[in-house]
């Protein structure tokens, strides 16, 4: 277990700093060489650590590729990552929740896209898909960091929202995965493949097309 400091503790900073170069390093190598192939010790060594020092900030390769997932979740480029992945709580929530369905989900659908569509969110999705059969915790690992997280976002909207439009929804999970369903039918599949990369505009009109069809399946009580 890693010691916890006080935020003004230089010690402290020094650990988030490891912890960071750690992660990044580990990053680096799941996407260079999968899951399978990517050794702790050499991630520790081009992290600039000890194995000993990796060891107290992450109990396994399958705690550090969590953290790794977690990261990439959290940006892309260096800008904030999916709103679908930021957990509306407190100060964090964004200004799309308190947007109505008709306005927030065109915006979210796009933000979604354009996250999972990054070319680091589809390396890594190569790997958990080229892994998981071999260690099937990676599975477990990304439903909790990416798709767990997508779709508990997405009820916890719901939940704020059917009350509003008077819509009768049996199964908030399921609309999550619906959703997502809509969003991502007949382009990631392609872009996975490498047959195209939709550019912005294809982005925005397969959100607003995917937003429009959910909002449809709410007004009918289908969901």
């Amino acid at each position: 277990m890693v010691k916890t400091w006080s935020a003004d503790n230089p010690k402290a900073a020094l650990m988030t700093r490891k912890r960071e170069m750690i992660v990044a390093a580990a990053l680096q190598a799941f996407l260079e060489n999968g899951y399978a192939e990517s050794s702790v010790n050499r991630i520790a060594a081009e992290a600039g650590v000890s194995i000993k020092t990796l060891y107290r900030h992450f109990e396994s390769k399958d705690d550090l590729f969590s953290a790794v997932m977690h990261a990439a979740c959290a940006t892309v480029g260096g800008e904030p990552g999916s709103a679908l992945a930021q957990e509306p709580e407190g100060e964090e929530v964004p200004a799309w929740f308190d947007l109505p369905p008709a306005a927030a989900m065109p915006i979210v659908g796009k933000e979604y896209l354009l996250h999972l569509l990054s070319e680091e969110q589809l390396a890594l999705y190569r790997v958990v898909t080229r892994d998981a059969h071999r260690f099937p915790e990676l599975g477990r690992r990304y439903r909790e960091e990416v798709t767990g997280k997508r779709d508990a976002v997405f009820v916890s909207y719901l939940d704020k929202w059917v009350p509003v439009t008077g819509w009768k929804v049996a199964d908030k999970q399921g609309a999550a995965a619906v959703f997502a369903a809509l969003l991502t039918a007949g382009v990631l599949d392609e872009t996975l493949h490498g047959l195209r990369t939709p550019g912005a505009d294809e982005v925005a009109c397969q959100a607003d097309m995917a937003a429009n069809r959910m909002l449809g399946l709410f007004e009918a009580g289908l969901l």
